[in-house]
C-alpha cells in the first residue's frame, strides 16, 4: 500500500484514521472488498480500529470476526490473502472499502467472489424461469475449499482443521480427527493460550458453549434446505456440521464427559 501522498483532489480526500465513524454498540465498521483490477464485489466483513491498523501496518486484509471474537487475517490459513492497495472511506465515515489484489478465492466455496448468488421472486424461482443457484448450477461439482472443517476461522478453524470452513474431500470415515480435535481442545482448556477462540468459550463457561451450541445446530439445519439446491449447499452443510461438532465437543469438555462416554451410549444403542 502507497505512503498516502498522491497529486491534487487524491491529497486533499485523504483523511486519517480517526475519520472512521464505528458503530458505537459494537466498535464495528463494515468493509467492503474489491478486486483493484476488475472492480468486482469480492466479500464484505467488519473491522474495529485494531483490524484496519493491521491492514495499513501490514499490507494485506484484516478483519474482526463477530461470531469468534478474534481478530481475522485474511488467508492466513488457506493462502487466499488479499494484498490491500488502497482503502477507501465513505461520506458519512461509515463504511469501508478494500481495494484488493487477491492471491486467490475469496469465498470460502472456492467461488471468486462470496456474491454469486442471485436473488429472484419465489415465483420465478418455483417456476424454474430463475435458478437461484446458478452459480452452482454452472460450476457442476463444487470446487476445492479452504481445508477441513469450521467457521470457527483463523484460530478456532485451525483448531477443527480449517480457517474458513468447507467439507473434507475424502469419502472415508476417519473417526481419528475427533481424537485429535478433543486433544487440541483439552489442551485449550488446560493451558488457555491467550487469543485462541477455544479459550474464549471455556472463559465464557457452559452458558456461551451451550448457546453457541443451539446457533450452530440451526445453521445445519438450514444448510441442509440449501444442500438440497446444489453443490455449494453441500459445502455449506459440511461447513457448519463441522461448526456444530467442534462446539459439541467444547461443551462436552466443560461439562466433563468425553467422546468415549458419547460413543459407549451409540455402542450399546447400536446394540
Amino acid at each position: 500500500m502507497g505512503d498516502g501522498v498522491r497529486a491534487g483532489d487524491d491529497l486533499i480526500n485523504t483523511v486519517p484514521l480517526e475519520a472512521v465513524r464505528y458503530d458505537s454498540q459494537t466498535g464495528l465498521v463494515p468493509v467492503v472488498v474489491q478486486d483493484a483490477a476488475t472492480h468486482q464485489v469480492l466479500m464484505q466483513a467488519y473491522a474495529n480500529r485494531e483490524a484496519l491498523k493491521r491492514t495499513l501496518g501490514t499490507g494485506q486484509a484484516w478483519f474482526w470476526s463477530r461470531s469468534r471474537q478474534e481478530y481475522w487475517h485474511k488467508g492466513a490459513t488457506s493462502g487466499n490473502v488479499m494484498v490491500v492497495n488502497d482503502i477507501k472511506l465513505d461520506c458519512d465515515g461509515d463504511s469501508v472499502l478494500y481495494l484488493v489484489s487477491p492471491a486467490g478465492p475469496a469465498c470460502h466455496t472456492g467461488e471468486t467472489s462470496c456474491f454469486f448468488r442471485t436473488i429472484a421472486p419465489k415465483s420465478a424461482v418455483d417456476s424454474g424461469a430463475v435458478n437461484a443457484v446458478d452459480a452452482d448450477a454452472a460450476a457442476g461439482d463444487a470446487k476445492p475449499v479452504d481445508a477441513g472443517g469450521a467457521q470457527a476461522g483463523a484460530q478456532a478453524g485451525a483448531e477443527a482443521g480449517t480457517e474458513e470452513g468447507a467439507a473434507d474431500a475424502s469419502t472415508n470415515v476417519d473417526a481419528s480427527i475427533i481424537s485429535r480435535l478433543w486433544q487440541t481442545i483439552e489442551a485449550r482448556y488446560r493451558d488457555r493460550p491467550q487469543g485462541a477462540y477455544t479459550t474464549y468459550l471455556f472463559e465464557h463457561g457452559v452458558d456461551k458453549i451451550a448457546k453457541k451450541v443451539g446457533e450452530e445446530a440451526v445453521e445445519v439445519a438450514l444448510a441442509a434446505k440449501n444442500a438440497m439446491t446444489g453443490s455449494a449447499g453441500k459445502s455449506e452443510l459440511a461447513s457448519e456440521s463441522a461448526d456444530l461438532l467442534y462446539h459439541l465437543l467444547a461443551l462436552w469438555k466443560q461439562a466433563d464427559i468425553t467422546p468415549d462416554d458419547v460413543f459407549q451410549v451409540l455402542r450399546e444403542r447400536h446394540r
